[in-house]
């Protein structure tokens, strides 16, 4: 593959790519950042677009800052934290303008400046790490001639390789004492030669550790194992319980399946409790809201921006104190509770039937009265039937997953025409195909951009549209 010379990057692009243009070939590069003048080697052409990764800096962009993870560049996470944030803020909100014109042909003359994240590290309650026999090693790690450590690696998969793992030494996205208990669970299992998993074999002791915290202090440790083996679980257990006092929720969970999901798994509390809680203030101050976290819950990865995100929807939605309203993909009702004093009755919907159990102890929890949670497929749980019998809807609140939302709901909301919809997308570009879809009947109003997760591509949109006249 050929080697580009002194090129100048000169946007950002997909993915976390960053984007230069040579010939009128468009080449995608990670991390690098507008204004760098690198050598590109390619490693993929095609007739449109090729692939490369800078192997040489002729000069750095004034827009570059140093990263703040030993691990940049390697574990395949947070692919723009060489750029300042001010430039993340401003391509965040230039990749949702761009997708809303360009696929959806909305007007976007309603768009208000992109709500950043107060805390750009350490600002995630939940990380999931992996054990693997097979350690992913730098080229500074082989040209060092250092052995690797004898159990394998405690880290993150590196992209595209499913059974090669980081060794994570410091992550800059979880707050203290992650790293430490991190560190503490590897130091243990190598003096104490307990095996890590192999995912090619399916062989081995540790699979998983899952961290959580919230912003009452709580803490959730979740180890996962392949194999029912409490002479060598229980001790390790014992030894984050005496080393990390702050843990209020210690559980483990034996996963003998061929893959790592544990949705399905039975959770078994060792030690405290069996859930967190997290605390959001209601919409205007309105009042406290509690959350209780189980292993397996939904809630929003970054808490603080999580407040904001549903501070805009309130804003947006306008609710009537005689309204109903409809929040579909509810997940674990956070968005609904948080609505649900500023309306008559709240229906939420979603399809995992573990959230909905959650969203209906929230609704207990806060003393809420007027909530009703139904589990099932949204395309067959959204019919006439079912809004004869919970009332039509005011105004909906919809969260849906990156897919997007199934024509048949598009369609049974045009139908039962709620006054307004408020749209929530982690998904700019199938949010704007929807947009589309519900342009016959839907006027596009405000629309607010949220960045939820600094240093990644990834965007929130929330998008006020008005039934037209």
């Amino acid at each position: 593959m050929p080697l580009l010379e002194h090129i100048t990057i000169s946007d950002t692009g997909a993915e976390g790519m960053a984007v230069a243009k040579v010939d009128g070939l468009v080449v995608f590069v990670p991390f690098v950042v507008p204004g760098d003048v690198v050598d590109i080697q390619l490693y993929k052409k095609k007739k449109s677009y090729a692939e490369g990764r800078a192997v040489k800096f002729h000069r750095h962009s004034s827009l570059r800052v140093e990263p703040n993870c030993p691990h940049f560049g390697i574990c395949g996470g947070c692919k723009w934290q060489t750029l300042n944030y001010s430039s993340q803020l401003e391509a965040k909100q230039r990749q949702v303008r761009d997708n809303l014109e360009r696929l959806g042909n909305i007007d976007c003359s309603g768009m208000r400046p992109i709500c950043g994240s107060e805390n750009i590290f350490y600002y995630r309650n939940k990380l999931e790490f992996t054990f693997s026999t097979k350690t992913w090693r730098t080229p500074e790690e082989i040209a060092s001639g250092e052995p690797l450590p004898t159990r394998g690696a405690l880290g993150f998969h590196i992209p595209q390789m499913f059974d090669k793992v980081l060794n994570i030494e410091h992550c800059a996205l979880q707050a203290a004492p992650s790293n430490e208990i991190r560190l503490a669970v590897r130091e243990y299992a190598e003096t104490h030669s307990l095996d890590y998993y192999d995912i090619r074999s399916h062989t081995g002791f540790l699979r998983n550790l899952v961290i959580r915290n919230t912003s009452t202090g709580h803490w959730m440790v979740i180890v996962i194992v392949a194999q029912n083996d409490p002479e060598r679980l229980f001790p390790l257990l014992d030894m984050l319980a005496r080393r990390f006092p702050q843990i209020t929720s210690l559980q483990y969970i034996v996963n003998t399946k061929l893959n790592d999901s544990y949705n399905d798994q039975t959770v078994v509390t060792y030690r405290g409790s069996d859930h967190i809680e997290e605390h959001m203030v209601g919409y205007n101050g309105s009042r406290e809201l509690k959350f209780i976290i189980n292993p397996k819950s939904f809630y929003q990865t970054n808490s603080a921006q999580a407040q904001r995100l549903y501070s805009f929807v309130a804003e947006l939605a306008d609710l009537q104190s005689t309204d109903t309203l409809y929040d579909l993909y509810t997940g674990a009702g956070t968005i609904a509770l948080f609505l649900a004093d500023k309306c008559s009755n709240v229906v939420g919907i979603e399809y995992v039937e573990e959230a909905i159990a959650d969203a209906k102890v929230n609704a207990r929890l806060n003393g809420f009265g007027n909530t009703r949670f139904y589990a099932g497929d949204m395309a067959q749980v959204l019919t006439d039937e079912f809004i004869a019998a919970n009332g039509r809807p005011d105004v909906v609140v919809t969260d849906p997953p990156r897919a997007g939302m199934h024509e048949k709901v598009i369609a049974q909301l045009l139908t039962t025409a709620p006054r307004k919809i408020v749209y929530v997308s982690c998904n700019p570009a199938t949010q704007a195909r929807d947009l589309q879809l519900l342009n016959t009947h839907y006027e596009v109003r405000r629309i607010q951009p949220v960045d939820m997760f600094p240093h990644t591509q990834h965007v929130e949109n929330i998008v006020e549209l008005v039934l037209k006249s």
